[in-house]
C-alpha cells in the first residue's frame, strides 16, 4: 500500500484547490495555506449585503472552455448556468459591439456590407507594407488598418499595459480581432457559463474533504518545508525565493466601486477605448448572474497600473526585462527538490480558469503516478521559459 504523504499546497485558488482535492481523494494529508482571509483567490465572489448582487470581488471571471473533462469537473461542485459574454465599448461618444464584428464595421463606417464585402473592405484598409509584424501596433495595422486600431485597440491597450502599443510584442494580439458576421459572443468556446452560487462556493466544495486542512491568513514560511513530503506552490515564483533577483513585473487593477438603483449600463462589461477616459472599463455585476433579479446594482470602474510590492498581481508583463529575470528564477527553481510550481503566479503565465484547472488535474495525476513508481516530480510541468 502506498505511503500516506503530508503535502503542502500554497494558495487556495483554483490550482491549489484542485490539486489538494485530487491528492486528498488518494488518501494523502493536505495542508492548504493562503495569506488572504478567504478561499478562491482572485475568482473570489461574495454577496453584496445591501443589493443581494453576487460580486466578483477581484473583477469578473467568466468560465469558458472546450475541455469537456474540465467542464464536467467544475459542474461536479457547482451548477453552471448558461452565460454568454457580450462586451460593448464606448469610443468617441458612440457605443459599439466587441469583438469587432460585422455590426461594428457597418456601424463604424456607416455601411451595409455583407461578410465578403466587409472582408475585402477591411483588407483594403490594412497596411500591407507590414509583412512581418513585430509590435502590437504593427500587428493591428496589418490586420484592421488605422481607423479601427485607433478606435478600439490603441487607447485601451495603452491603458491596460501602461506603455505604447509600439513597445508591446505582436504576440499579445494573437489572432485577427475581427469577425465577418454578427456574432457578438466574446468567446469561441463550446462550454460557457457562470457558477450559480459563485466561484467561492464552488472552491469551498472542492476543498471540503476530510484530508484537507485550510489555513487562511497564514503565510507558508521556508522553515515549514521540512514538515512536508512535497510542496505545490501557486504563489509568486519569486516570492518562494524571497525575491532574490527582484520582483517580476505585473500589472495590477484598482476598482472604484459604486452602486446604482436600477440598471446602470445595460450590460455586464463596457470598455472605454479613449485614452482621455482614465479607466479601461466599467463592469456591472448583476449582469453576470442574469438568472437573478435585483433592483440595485454594484459596479466597478477598473483602472490598470504597475503592480507594487503590496498590490495584488494580475497580469504578468513578460517583456524582455522580465524574461531575463524570469530565467534566473527558473534556473533557481530547477535546483529545488520536493516542490512543484503551479498556476498563474507560480509559472508567471497568464492562464484562463479552464487551463488552470486542466494543468492542476494533470499535475495531481502526475504526482500520484510518480509516487507509485518512486519517481521525483519536476519543478514545472509547464516551464515558464525554455532555459538551458
Amino acid at each position: 500500500m502506498p505511503r500516506i504523504k503530508k503535502i503542502a499546497v500554497v494558495g487556495a485558488g483554483l490550482s491549489g484547490a484542485v490539486i489538494g482535492r485530487e491528492l486528498a481523494m488518494a488518501g494523502h494529508e493536505i495542508d492548504v495555506f493562503d495569506t488572504r482571509n478567504h478561499i478562491a483567490g482572485n475568482c473570489h465572489t461574495e454577496r453584496d449585503p445591501a443589493t443581494g448582487v453576487m460580486v466578483h470581488v477581484y473583477g469578473p471571471h467568466i468560465f469558458h472552455t472546450d475541455d469537456r473533462e474540465v467542464w464536467d469537473y467544475v459542474n461536479l461542485f457547482e451548477r453552471f448556468m448558461p452565460y454568454k459574454n457580450r462586451v460593448k465599448t464606448t469610443s468617441s461618444g458612440q457605443v459599439y459591439s466587441l469583438p469587432i464584428n460585422l455590426h461594428t464595421i457597418n456601424q463604424f463606417f456607416g455601411k451595409t456590407l455583407r461578410p465578403d464585402e466587409a472582408r475585402a473592405f477591411i483588407e483594403e484598409r490594412a497596411d500591407k507594407s507590414i509583412t512581418d509584424p513585430k509590435t502590437f501596433e504593427e500587428q493591428a495595422l496589418r490586420f484592421v488598418g488605422n481607423d479601427l486600431y485607433e478606435a478600439f485597440l490603441k487607447g485601451y491597450t495603452q491603458k491596460q499595459w501602461g506603455c505604447a502599443p509600439t513597445e508591446l510584442p505582436a504576440s499579445i494580439l494573437k489572432r485577427l480581432p475581427v469577425r465577418f458576421n454578427y456574432d457578438d459572443n466574446y468567446f469561441f468556446h463550446k462550454y460557457q457559463g457562470m457558477p450559480e452560487n459563485g466561484y467561492t462556493d464552488m472552491v469551498g466544495r472542492i476543498l471540503d474533504h476530510a484530508n484537507i486542512a485550510v489555513r487562511l491568513e497564514t503565510r507558508f514560511h521556508g522553515d515549514l518545508r521540512e514538515d512536508f513530503d512535497h510542496i505545490f506552490y501557486s504563489g509568486p515564483l519569486e516570492g518562494y525565493f524571497d525575491y532574490e533577483y527582484g520582483r517580476l513585473g505585473y500589472r495590477t487593477l484598482d476598482f472604484e466601486r459604486f452602486t446604482h438603483e436600477g440598471d446602470y449600463q445595460g450590460c455586464a462589461v463596457m470598455n472605454y477605448g479613449d485614452v482621455s477616459v482614465p479607466y479601461t472599463r466599467v463592469t456591472e455585476h448583476k449582469h453576470f448572474s442574469p438568472w437573478e433579479d435585483h433592483a440595485g446594482s454594484v459596479c466597478y470602474r477598473e483602472f490598470s497600473r504597475a503592480c507594487g510590492p503590496d498590490d495584488i498581481p494580475y497580469y504578468p508583463i513578460r517583456l524582455m526585462e522580465e524574461k531575463e529575470q524570469l530565467a534566473q528564477y527558473v534556473r533557481r527553481a530547477l535546483q529545488e527538490t520536493s516542490v512543484t510550481f503551479v498556476g498563474r503566479l507560480g509559472t508567471y503565465r497568464y492562464l484562463d480558469m479552464d487551463v488552470t484547472i486542466r494543468e492542476a488535474l494533470d499535475t495531481a495525476r502526475l504526482y500520484l503516478s510518480a509516487s507509485a513508481d518512486h519517481m521525483s516530480m519536476p519543478a514545472f510541468l509547464h516551464p515558464p521559459l525554455q532555459t538551458p
